[in-house]
């Protein structure tokens, strides 16, 4: 496919489906040359203008091959979209180590070797756009979800360190926080390994309202004009809500009293009970 090496250029993680797609085809659409990637790109369904490349942003050399590929092919990346990512479920004390460590290897170690491995290019051309595609739960609770949660805060709080460093080379970092969104992201979302009685009815419940939050959430199109939005905007803000939901989420959080804000979490995620008042002997301990 032969592109014009003067337009500008999208690389987009995780864009063989959903919200990644979505946004690749956005992106094409505002006029980028957009490089996708997928750990198998060979079985992607092809998109009009955008080149798909074989990318696993849990490995190093993977991650470096990929980056020098765009390189050498387009000479520039004026936009890094970090949206590959993987989901959790269970309470807590039910996930292995090990479970917790993929989530935590993809979602925030992926963005930092992608980001380390593109800065480089970026500074030396004196400008860039860096989106890590966050989500409602980097500004709330998720519980049955604590380490996805984790996982998207711990971004947030990089993200915004980072944008300050690189503000005096041109380069920008900013957030876009979807909801809810109608992928297969649930699909992909492994029981955990450890699971016990305590948690068993209530894990039912929290994957009964994950799956009806994606059904009914919003196009990954949303989310993709957002992204396009992100990357365009000439005065970039820190964070992008996208989509009503986490427009509504961003503003509770900010403006709600925290004793609302809890009550309203644990009223949405349908947990029950309610949490005992603690005795006076565990006051004073």
């Amino acid at each position: 496919m032969d592109m014009a090496i003067d337009k500008p250029v999208a690389l987009v993680t995780g864009a063989s489906t959903g919200i990644g797609r979505a946004a690749a085809r956005a992106l094409t659409d505002a006029g980028y040359d957009v490089v996708g990637t997928s750990r198998r790109a060979a079985g992607v369904a092809p998109l009009d203008g955008v080149v798909f490349v074989d990318l696993d942003v849990a490995d190093d050399e993977s991650v470096a091959r990929a980056v020098d590929w765009v390189i050498e092919r387009f000479g520039r990346i004026d936009v890094l979209v970090n949206n590959a990512g993987i989901g959790s479920a269970g309470a807590a004390e039910e996930r292995s180590p090990a479970q917790d460590r993929d989530v935590f290897d993809v979602n925030v170690f992926g963005v930092l070797r992608m980001t380390t491995a593109v800065l480089p290019h970026m500074r030396a051309r004196g400008g860039g756009r860096i989106i890590n595609v966050s989500s409602v739960l980097g500004l709330v609770p998720a519980p049955y979800g604590a380490v996805y949660s984790a996982s998207k805060h711990a971004m947030e709080g990089y993200s915004e360190s980072l944008d300050h460093e690189v503000r005096a080379h041109g380069v920008r970092v900013v957030l876009v926080e979807p909801g809810y969104t109608r992928t297969g992201f649930d699909a992909g979302i492994t029981e955990p390994d450890n699971p016990l009685p305590a948690y068993a009815d209530q894990r039912r419940v929290a994957d009964e309202v994950l799956t009806a939050g994606i059904r009914g959430g919003d196009d990954p199109a949303v989310v993709a004009r957002v992204i396009v939005k992100a990357a365009t905007d000439p005065k970039p803000r820190t964070r992008y809500p996208a989509g009503s939901l986490a427009a509504q989420v961003s503003v509770l959080r900010r403006l709600a009293p925290s004793r609302l804000f809890d009550r309203q979490i644990r009223k949405v995620n349908k947990l029950a009970g309610r949490v005992p008042a603690p005795n006076q002997n565990q006051e004073r301990t």
